[in-house]
């Protein structure tokens, strides 16, 4: 992983979106339909793989350049759709982490709720 700052890749978003004029069409409706047909594409490059194939798909690299790619967009539509929204998004997902460790709890042997 690299040590880059989201908000800096935020603003270098919003500058590249400005200097073309493309905040009009950076509202939230368009953003989150243009995170969805990105995710999708990035779906797309796994949807017939077997489990075993999809575990291998960095391995070659045909495949890792596309899956970086749509990777890239899906993260450039979503940090574009938290600061149209002002959504800090590394403090949502803390947020939810959180949420998810208390209502989720890890079981162990002897717990109440064990499947063993």
């Amino acid at each position: 992983m690299t040590d880059l700052d989201v908000a800096e890749l935020q603003r270098r978003l919003a500058a590249f979106a400005a200097a073309r004029d493309w905040e009009q069409y950076h509202t939230p409706k368009n953003l989150a339909a243009a995170l969805s047909v990105e995710a999708s594409e990035l779906l797309e490059i796994f949807q017939w793989l077997t489990p075993e194939q999809s575990a291998r798909v960095m391995a070659d690299p045909g495949s890792a350049h596309r899956v970086s790619d749509e990777i890239a967009d899906v993260l450039a539509y979503l940090l574009q759709l938290c600061g149209v929204l002002g959504v800090d998004p590394l403090a949502a997902l803390a947020a939810k982490m959180d949420r998810n460790e208390t209502r989720f709890p890890v079981e162990r042997p002897g717990n109440p709720g064990d499947p063993h």
